[in-house]
């Protein structure tokens, strides 16, 4: 097991802490908006806009992260944030949610990039590639807390959970011992599905380059980020799930994200029509030029 904490140290008599876990998230963070910049730039835009950006985005990101992780938890019925509603606010002892992360950390772009007059549709088909990775090397932490693990297997990849990270039932230390219970590694199934679903996107986006239409990389993202969320909850017991189903509310998110992403591919290329919603416009548009010459003034 690799230890938690990085580093520890006393800073004017207070005893601090370093965690794999904040710094693994940095470093994701900083690969994605290294990746954003990337695509934003070949699809013509402003190199800088998402630097800019990820000042307001990231706070958003983990405010959002741990509202979606009480609200999911309150939703499955537990109470542990209506007795104690000071927990939210203590973040340090776990619990964040990514799709309230993307959620309000999306709200937020979406409201920078139309106050710089910037392409909403370029900046989140840039992001659909580098939220998978980022993500996928997050999940390296999930590994080093050992947490979000699945049920006991006997497969030559389970790894093993120490007793005080176990959920019951597993807790049971005689019928579960600690030597030889391996256990589902799901944080290594999410990330490498990540890996795949990226490449994929960012080889469709090369491949077809002169067919793509702004919007295509964003919903291609919605299916593979839902197709492969919902596959992987069979293996997290630790979801709370819809009261009197088996269905985790994760997994009714993925899949409603999942035929979203689909319906809006099909439509994006003409295949189908919806009238009650259109699939974006057929080009990005002119904004970012605007975006170009306020940068070029302020400098």
């Amino acid at each position: 097991m690799i230890d938690p904490i990085l580093v520890s140290f006393k800073l004017f008599g207070l005893e601090l802490s370093i965690h794999w876990y904040g710094v693994i998230i940095a470093i994701s963070v900083m690969i994605g908006a290294y990746i954003v910049e990337r695509g934003i730039v070949k699809r013509g835009g402003s190199e800088n806009f998402i630097w800019d950006l990820i000042i307001l985005v990231v706070p958003a990101g983990i405010v959002g992260a741990r509202l979606g992780y009480v609200l999911n938890d309150i939703a499955g019925g537990s109470t542990y944030f209506t007795d104690d509603p000071a927990a939210i606010l203590r973040v340090w002892e776990g619990g964040l949610h990514i799709y309230g992360a993307v959620g309000l950390g999306f709200l937020v772009a979406y409201w920078y990039a139309k106050r710089k007059h910037f392409s909403f549709w370029m900046l989140i088909d840039a992001l659909a590639p580098a939220l998978l990775i980022a993500q996928a090397f997050g999940r390296i932490a999930n590994f080093i807390n050992q947490e979000l693990y699945g049920p006991p297997t006997t497969l030559p990849w389970g790894v093993k959970i120490a007793a005080e990270n176990r959920i019951a039932p597993w807790t049971d230390l005689e019928a579960f011992p600690v030597e030889t219970t391996r256990f589902h590694p799901t944080f290594f199934y999410e990330s490498i599905w990540n890996i795949l679903a990226a490449i994929l996107i960012l080889w469709l986006v090369k491949k077809f380059a002169d067919k793509m239409k702004p919007g295509a990389a964003f919903y291609m993202w919605l299916l593979l980020e839902g197709t492969g969320r919902a596959w992987i909850e069979f293996f997290r017991p630790d979801q709370p799930v819809i009261p009197g189903t088996a269905l985790s509310y994760s997994r009714l998110v993925a899949i409603i994200m999942a035929v979203i992403g689909a319906l809006m591919l099909l439509a994006r290329f003409g295949k189908i029509k919806l009238g009650f919603i259109s699939p974006g416009p057929e080009t990005y548009g002119k904004s970012d030029k605007k975006w170009k010459n306020k940068e070029k003034k302020t400098r």
